[in-house]
């Protein structure tokens, strides 16, 4: 494997100004995905993609990688992160001759997530060689949406009918993911971060929590926080 740590962090986010630098728990939220990386002995390099300046200088401060500013096309809010990723591995190839075999994505909005968890997902890719590798936590298995009146509308009932929870598989959710890695050659090739052969890897759901809304944001340093004395009590349960 030549590995690529791939943190992408685009500018402008609206419901948490300045997220990916904000100060959590003592550093910037960016620091803690970079750290990791850097510190993984499976990771040949950390490169931030970023559309924005003060992104990248604080980026670099941690000694992450940011060879060029993501086009301002590629970090709007409809943007998708398929293609910002394709963008990325086509200028390096173009610019640099680099080509990594896979790419270990790191969201930085999931600041809970621990080593143990990489470590992990490299444990399944290297037992299944699978296109994608990916962290999801647990869930009720019954999921529901609301439709425009407010009515409760059971989204997956095509998958079982009984009303006994026993009976249904269990269910999972992508949890931000705290992980990601991606062969390079199957991405390439279907242009997709969910690749058909996507395995999962089961993380705690208690800190399965990834940064989209302001309350996420102070729920989450309060976990941070506390980790030790919260991973402390579940096992005395």
């Amino acid at each position: 494997m030549n590995v690529l740590a791939y943190i992408p962090a685009r500018g402008g986010s609206k419901r948490i100004p300045n997220k990916n630098i904000r100060d959590f728990c003592g550093k910037p939220l960016i620091a803690y995905a970079i750290e990791q990386g850097k510190a993984h002995p499976r990771v040949d390099r950390v490169i931030v993609d970023t559309d924005d300046e003060e992104i990248a200088t604080v980026a670099k401060k941690y000694q992450a990688d940011v060879p060029f500013l993501r086009p301002k096309e590629l970090a709007t809010d409809t943007a998708q992160a398929s293609d910002a990723l394709l963008y990325l591995l086509e200028r390096l190839k173009k610019d640099e001759g680099y080509e990594p075999t896979h790419i270990l994505l790191l969201q930085t909005t999931s600041p809970l997530r621990e080593m143990r968890d990489i470590d992990a997902c490299f444990e399944m890719m290297d037992k299944t060689n699978a296109a994608t590798v990916l962290t999801v936590a647990s869930t009720h298995p019954r999921i529901y949406f609301l439709d425009s009146e407010n009515r409760l509308i059971l989204a997956n009932k095509e998958i079982h009918d009984s009303s006994n929870m026993q009976a249904w598989p269990k269910g999972y959710l992508l949890n931000g993911c705290f992980v990601y890695i991606i062969t390079v050659s199957a991405f390439l090739q279907n242009k997709k971060i969910l690749a058909d052969d996507t395995r999962g890897v089961v993380c705690d759901r208690w800190r399965s929590v990834d940064l989209d809304e302001p309350e996420d944001f102070v729920l989450a340093e309060l976990l941070y926080k506390h980790k030790k004395e919260i991973e402390a009590n579940i096992k005395k349960i």
